[in-house]
């Protein structure tokens, strides 16, 4: 079975039963259930922006259980505007050290959320532990979100957002030469598209590129999007109504853009790190 297989989540491998969340998992799928939330997929966009999320979840078990930890994980921000492709867009610069002198390498950071929800603020966890960790900066960009802004206005400002971030690397404590870019879920979307304008319009090229479990496809006919129809906390129901509220009409999904593996010229782009999820459509 080829990469692209496996990203459109076709399967050879003989399944018994349907796959459970690991323990931690179902921890914060149980947290997020005592929140009291509204299928998002039966609400304006408006109002699912204002819905409990698997980060207030994850806040609430580690209320329960951490009482002595720095949940800044030692990591320093600093909100800031950068230039979109529209206007000024919000960002979130993660550092060890703002105040060094020292130049790190950089990661351009798109959340996730369909295009439609989701913020800087319900993203936090991931681009502070990966400046922690890997021991980078961190630009966590905030991009114009549908239906108030349609596709391709997300992908318009990725590309605006990452061409700031190789100007202005050196003043947010980057290293100009060592800048890579990651992305979750719509947001993984981006950062291959970014890897793709850098190619195509001769921009300085990420030095790797990190989808983690990114929209690579249109196709909602798949096997796991039959055998998760009814996943938590994404199901295929959610995916449909991101559909409607990010496109104009429904032939705009068939994008290179949109359907990467199935459209997108794939040859010539960094070095790729892919983090899939099991029970995910």
């Amino acid at each position: 079975m080829s990469i692209i297989d496996k990203i459109l989540g076709k399967d050879d491998r003989p399944r018994t039963t349907p796959a459970k969340p690991d323990m931690p998992m179902q921890n914060v799928l149980d947290h997020l259930a005592k929140l009291g939330g509204t299928p998002i997929e039966t609400l304006s966009p408006q109002e699912a922006r204002l819905q409990p999320t698997p980060t207030d979840a994850v806040k609430a078990i580690l209320r329960e259980t951490i009482n002595d930890e720095d949940p800044t994980l030692g990591i320093q921000t600093r909100d800031i505007t950068i230039d979109g492709a529209a206007g000024p867009l919000q960002a979130r610069i993660y550092s060890p050290n703002l105040d060094s002198d020292d130049l790190k390498p950089l990661v351009v950071y798109f959340h996730g959320g369909g295009f439609v929800i989701a913020d800087l603020d319900v993203y936090d966890g991931g681009p502070r532990g990966i400046s922690r960790f890997a021991d980078v900066v961190v630009l966590s960009v905030h991009y114009r979100q549908a239906p108030e802004n349609k596709f391709p206005a997300a992908h318009d400002d990725a590309v605006a957002a990452w061409k700031w971030a190789v100007a202005n690397a050196q003043t947010i404590g980057g290293d100009p030469q060592k800048i890579a870019v990651i992305g979750e879920s719509a947001g993984g979307n981006l950062a291959i598209n970014v890897s793709i304008a850098a190619r195509d319009q001769g921009l300085q090229a990420p030095a790797h590129q990190v989808l983690v479990y990114p929209l690579v496809g249109n196709d909602m006919t798949t096997e796991s999007y039959v055998e998760n129809a009814a996943a938590k906390p994404l199901n295929k129901p959610m995916m449909e109504w991101f559909v409607k509220h990010t496109f104009n009409d429904q032939s705009e999904t068939a994008d290179p853009r949109v359907n990467v593996v199935g459209a997108a010229n794939l040859a010539g782009l960094p070095s790729s790190t892919l983090i899939m999820a099991e029970i995910d459509p």
